[in-house]
């Protein structure tokens, strides 16, 4: 089962990556960089929920 934090990371990240290219395309620096913050922030969440998934799965396996 995949934690809802590697979900929740992915679609920031992909929100970020939106936001950011659209603040490339128009000339807004601030919303490239509130974009490329998201994205980060994605990532971060992302990892989290993958050693989430990692510490269950090593739990899981310690039980059987």
């Amino acid at each position: 089962m995949v934690d809802k934090d590697r979900i929740e990371g992915a679609a920031q990240q992909a929100k970020g990556a939106i936001k950011k290219g659209a603040g490339a395309v128009t000339g807004d620096e601030k919303m490239k960089a509130e974009g490329e913050a998201d994205r980060l922030a994605g990532k971060a969440k992302s990892v989290v929920g993958g050693a989430k998934d990692a510490a269950r799965d090593a739990t899981d396996k310690d039980r059987t």
